[in-house]
């Protein structure tokens, strides 16, 4: 498998550190509201890059953090009286609530800011000792010229950074560039104590502390969305690597923007939509779907005609899926016809496809394409067959299955009817038997009407959501 590394800017080989094993760091949200669909882009992504290495044997261990302690948290917390764990635990359960329904499984550990101080506070003393970091009126901040690597993950020259880049200037600091690891607290804010008085973490260190202490002082793959990369990350890599003395990732990958109707997402803008509110007119599954449609590297574009594309899609792929299980049951008994072997002989170029896709650069899109050809060839012998057999719908609905679960995607129930749909199917059909056309045609009028198509064929009457 290969990887884009935004480190070495190149598609590389992918080796891990340890032989079957791999570690993922991945920055999760400041927990202060729902999260939003620019969000959900890095949550999908690289959950499935987890099951992907999982699917091809590795023994993954992934980790993805809370920042439970931040001015946005705090804010919150006073604006509504209450304090900013309140807030942040509300928060980090409506985040299971929507990651859920986007198919991201839980990370191995999900650990919080505030459950990771003594880690933070050593670490901030060891930039310390080594001088790396000073203290000034209760503050820590790292000297960022110190390190001389500074700026090797975003590719700019530190003069340039020092220019360009939006730096709070602080008459306290050496450097404008210099950035906080510890801030002396203020009243109203939740501090803890340290070397330097009451405080709190600054946000790049918790996550270098956090990924120190759950997978070591090198991790294979630490990921999150472009906007990390500078300076969350050149600052993570900054005090990781003058602090343990070592590499700290191997691999550093980051997921394209999304644009909304062609404009940067923003609240300004009127164009900001939580995951919340998009599920509950498309659904989660749409919304999974959607992000990993298109590469995950290249900026992608949200609008209600590229959800619509994406619902339609999804949709095709759960009518082969339904197809599939119903002849699993109503299928022909008995071995695979001629054609069918010829199918089911073609299975495996479809899966390498599928593979060659995930194995460059985990190109989804690409995967997802395979897939659909999979469909493709799939409904064309059942849809020739007079009488598809139960084999050939099996091993179809296998394949079909494992792929889609490598991604996370048509893993929903088969959708059970009520018992009043059922009932008039049950009517029809028996009107059908006595040749009572008539009543027959009526009832399936009136479950049109219900939102219920149904579809005659020689194994018996099939149904699907209009």
């Amino acid at each position: 498998m290969k990887l884009y590394n935004d480190l070495t800017r190149q598609k590389e080989e992918f080796v891990p550190l340890k032989q079957g094993e791999v570690s993922i760091y991945s920055c999760g949200p400041t927990v202060y509201n729902y999260f939003h669909i620019g969000n959900a882009r890095p949550f999908i992504v690289f959950d499935c890059l987890r099951r992907y290495l999982a699917y091809r044997g590795y023994k993954v261990k992934f980790v993805q953090n809370f920042t439970d302690v931040d001015d946005k948290i705090i804010k919150k917390a006073n604006e509504e009286g209450v304090t900013s764990e309140q807030v942040a635990q509300r928060y980090i359960d409506e985040y299971f609530v929507d990651a859920g329904g986007l198919g991201v499984m839980p990370a191995d550990v999900h650990p919080k800011a505030t459950e990771t101080m003594d880690e933070i506070i050593d670490m901030v003393k060891t930039l310390v000792e080594k001088g790396y970091a000073y203290e000034s009126n209760g503050d820590v901040y790292f000297r960022t010229l110190r390190f001389k690597d500074y700026g090797k993950l975003s590719h700019q020259p530190i003069e340039e950074l020092q220019a360009g880049a939006r730096i709070d200037v602080s008459e306290h600091k050496e450097n404008a560039l210099d950035f906080a690891l510890w801030k002396a607290s203020k009243p109203g804010e939740p501090a803890w104590d340290s070397p330097w008085g009451p405080g709190r973490p600054g946000w790049h260190i918790e996550c270098s502390a956090m990924a120190k202490k759950h997978l070591g002082n090198t991790i294979d793959i630490h990921c999150g969305g472009q906007d990390l990369t500078f300076p969350h990350h050149e600052n993570e890599i900054a005090q990781s690597e003058a602090a343990n003395g070592c590499e700290f990732a191997h691999y550093w990958v980051h997921n394209g923007y999304i644009n909304v109707d062609n404009q940067k997402m923003s609240k300004s803008l009127g164009n900001f939509f939580t995951v919340r509110d998009v599920a509950q007119a498309y659904g989660y599954e749409v919304i999974r779907f959607f992000m990993l449609s298109s590469h995950y590297r290249s900026q992608i574009n949200y609008s209600t005609e590229t959800l619509e594309q994406a619902k339609a899609a999804l949709e095709r792929l759960y009518n082969c899926k339904n197809n599939l299980q119903f002849l699993c049951e109503k299928g022909a008994a008995g071995e695979m016809t001629e054609a069918e072997q010829v199918a089911a002989g073609n299975f495996a170029k479809h899966k390498q496809a599928f593979l060659d896709a995930m194995d460059d650069d985990l190109n989804t899109a690409d995967a997802i394409s395979a897939i659909f050809e999979l469909v493709r060839e799939i409904n064309t012998v059942t849809g020739e067959q007079e009488a598809p057999t139960q084999a050939f719908a099996r091993a179809a609905l296998d394949i079909f299955e494992e792929l889609c679960s490598v991604l996370g995607i048509c893993q929903g129930k088969t959708e059970q009817l009520d018992d009043e749909v059922e009932a008039l199917i049950e009517q029809r059909q028996a009107a059908r038997k006595a040749k009572d056309f008539k009543t027959a045609d009526a009832i399936r009028d009136k479950l049109h009407d219900m939102g219920i198509v149904l579809e005659d064929t020689p194994q018996g009457v099939k149904w699907r959501r209009a």
